[in-house]
């Protein structure tokens, strides 16, 4: 029998409790769970009024993983959603608002993926990212390298820049904005790609064709347009171990000589939330939220 948990008054199904989702460290479905709840305080702000897609990976990292955005067969009539525009005519998608929501959508074992922008403003990006992929043999050492060069080429233009692992090989870069259309944040963040790559061209490529990648690093602008999501702070991914996509100091990233010294799994969030807080923080609150630069903005 599934056994019925009550979280904040909702009643919520939490089944398969035993099953074993990341195979390499017996991490079971319960303790992803535990994982998900412990960490609420930090990673629901995060996705609170943000449309979700979830990348589902119920059998684990080895079995089959699907996007879904559009609301699930089954949704608790309780579970927020939010109508989205698209190109193929508007949908709903869920909102994470609360813990209940939160466990309901964890149980489903799911990344947790967010548009650059909230609900209420469609298509005007609050923030700023660059997914920094590395294409082997280069590693998240290599993406440090690249992060430390953006990071001063967007302090030029007044931003405060924010990094975050990707949970998988490489580096997320954020910036907090004043809302802004989506297009002209893909525009902008496009230009400083391609200077990045003009000016360290041993070490960036701005364009996704394979065949250029090996050995540098990709500076993924892309997830800047409306349409795109982004992996959210805290999230689990669906890698042999439970890796997080887990915030990380400037110094962090200034000192990385080996990719195991930026590999996070969930049982270090807990202590990381202890001594650093959330490192992610002004991306909630907005402190330091600026607009894109004049010649940008045309």
């Amino acid at each position: 029998m599934t056994p019925i948990t009550e979280v904040e008054g909702r009643r919520i199904s939490l089944s398969n409790l035993d099953k074993v989702i990341y195979p390499a460290s017996g991490f079971t479905k319960g303790e992803v769970l535990h994982y998900y709840a412990s960490t609420a305080d930090a990673l629901l702000p995060h996705l609170v009024d943000r449309p979700l897609s979830f990348l589902r990976y119920p059998d684990g990292p080895d079995g089959q993983r699907f996007f879904t955005k559009n609301v699930l067969p089954g949704t608790p009539e309780w579970v927020r959603t939010a109508e989205v525009p698209r190109s193929d005519g508007p949908t709903r998608q869920i909102l994470v608002q609360d813990l209940p929501s939160l466990m309901w959508s964890a149980n489903l074992v799911t990344e947790f993926h967010t548009p650059q922008w909230r609900a209420d403003a469609p298509a005007r990006a609050d923030r700023l990212v660059f997914d920094l992929d590395p294409g082997p043999p280069a590693t998240v050492v290599e993406c440090c390298h690249a992060a430390l060069w953006l990071r001063e080429r967007l302090a030029a233009d007044g931003f405060h820049v924010y990094a975050k692992t990707s949970g998988s090989k490489g580096l997320h870069l954020l910036v907090p904005l004043e809302p802004t259309p989506s297009e002209r944040v893909s525009a902008y963040a496009k230009s400083l790609a391609v200077e990045a790559e003009q000016e360290l061209p041993a070490l960036i490529v701005h364009r996704m064709t394979r065949s250029l990648r090996p050995g540098k690093v990709f500076v993924d602008f892309s997830q800047n347009a409306a349409a795109k999501t982004t992996a959210a702070p805290y999230t689990l991914r669906a890698r042999a171990e439970p890796t997080v996509s887990t915030p990380v100091t400037w110094e962090e990233v200034e000192t990385c000589e080996d990719p195991e010294q930026l590999v996070f799994t969930a049982g270090d969030i807990a202590p990381r939330l202890r001594d650093h807080g959330d490192l992610l923080g002004p991306l909630v609150t907005h402190d330091g939220a600026r607009p894109l630069p004049a010649r940008a903005a045309r």
